[in-house]
């Protein structure tokens, strides 16, 4: 026997009376234990074999012959028995992982769990991201197997695309294209399941903490003065050429009025709307249930939007339907887009309508709490009332930005006086 080289490989044949034949490593700088299993169909993996603390015999495959070198396949023994060596068991290990709960079973854990104590809308989301990224990507593989190099090459996977489809949902378009965006928020929802594996014990260290995350943009673009001028005169131009969606165009109206989320206000129901306390009250936000304040002109916009009825003769709970159906409005950015166009706005999306409320309510002189009660974030160490009741103070603010941003979209108050906004300032 001598030590195993591709002149040795090449020379193997099976031996044809349907057994296993090993070959081992032997001669000058051979590996004690390092050898070669050669299957009755002439198949050959690298192997290599010890006896652990307890003196048990193990045999632990290493690779096939032809994907691994003799020298690759020698190197990665020699770090096998050195794990040997400190009391570890690397075959034992193998197996432990390979009978492990795997990350579907892990994710469906972590769903089943966050029924009630999640937010239904999270949950939602979190679920949404398993079924289209973490699945299928490694979704098979074992929890204990993961290491922090899986989690940042799944990462990157997800923002390059690898697990973009057309979306199924009914009434949906376009396609997942993944992004660093998405990316980034999947990993952090997936450090969170992790943790739950932690806390579970079926891992000894979440392999998901110190990953190098993708670094979050901060979008600082919000519409100037000009630009919210421009835009309500491109509503009213569509309207006159009778290409407008009403339903949207209020929408969209509705968002710079009151600050609101693009869901927010899409998905709200005329019971959510406390016209006379002049506030919405949201049972589910992406802050949780709240209280929102809203000004005077925005509960006026709000109330001339009609009340339509589905087939049934049953009122739709909406304030801004569907135009079928009795769900509510979804396409609003299609409706963004052709207003944009009409105004030769460019590089604006539905949040950056939010952004300029913001804006304005700084331009304005409000302070960074005020402006966070009118938005319905929640603040740190900041009093409860001004995250849920509608404060006599933020109702005055609303009122003030409000009243600024309807004067700036209607051209029969363009001349109003109006404080300018600095676009450079986010």
């Amino acid at each position: 026997m001598s030590k195993i080289t591709k002149r040795i490989i090449d020379r193997i044949k099976p031996v044809g009376d349907g057994k296993e034949q090993f070959i081992w490593d032997a001669g000058d700088g051979a590996l004690k234990g390092f050898g070669i299993r050669v299957k009755p169909s002439g198949v050959g993996s690298y192997f290599v074999q010890y006896r652990n603390q307890e003196g048990r015999t193990r045999r632990l495959v290493i690779g096939r012959v032809g994907t691994l070198t003799p020298e690759e396949a020698r190197k990665q023994a020699r770090e096998k028995l050195a794990s040997v060596s400190k009391g570890n068991d690397p075959s034992a290990e193998r197996h432990y992982i390979r009978k492990s709960i795997t990350v579907t079973e892990l994710c469906e854990l972590y769903l089943k769990e966050g029924e009630g104590r999640i937010k239904a809308s999270t949950l939602a989301m979190d679920k949404s991201r398993i079924e289209r990224h973490v699945k299928p990507l490694f979704g098979s593989r074992s929890v204990r197997g993961l290491t922090l190099e899986d989690i940042e090459r799944f990462q990157n996977d997800v923002a390059v695309g690898k697990t973009a489809k057309p979306r199924p949902e009914k009434g949906r378009s376009g396609v997942v294209t993944g992004g660093q965006g998405i990316a980034r928020r999947t990993v952090e929802m997936l450090a969170t399941i992790l943790e739950l594996a932690k806390r579970r014990k079926i891992i000894a260290e979440n392999p998901a903490r110190g990953v190098r995350k993708f670094e979050g943009k901060k979008n600082q673009r919000f519409l100037s003065t000009d630009e919210i001028v421009a835009f309500g005169k491109a509503i009213r131009d569509l309207e006159a050429e009778k290409k407008a969606n009403a339903t949207g165009n209020a929408a969209i109206c509705a968002l710079l009025l009151t600050g609101c989320r693009k869901n927010e206000i899409l998905g709200l129901p005329w019971d959510w709307l406390d016209a006379k306390g002049r506030c919405i009250r949201f049972a589910d936000t992406k802050s949780g249930a709240q209280i929102r304040p809203i000004a005077i002109a925005a509960v006026k916009h709000l109330e001339t939007q009609p009340k339509r009825k589905a087939e049934d003769g049953k009122p739709i709970r909406w304030v801004f339907p569907a135009d079928r159906g009795d769900g509510h409005f979804i396409g609003l950015s299609k409706v963004l887009e052709r207003i944009c166009k009409k105004a030769g706005i460019e590089d604006v999306s539905l949040h950056i309508l939010r952004h300029t409320f913001a804006a304005v309510a700084a331009e304005l002189g409000f302070s960074e709490l005020t402006i966070a009660g009118l938005l319905g974030h929640t603040v740190p160490g900041v009093t409860a009332r001004y995250a849920h009741v509608p404060d006599s103070a933020l109702l005055v603010a609303a009122d003030r930005v409000s009243s600024h941003i309807a004067k700036l979209l209607n051209d029969k108050l363009a001349s109003a006086e109006v404080v300018p906004i600095n676009t450079a300032r986010a």
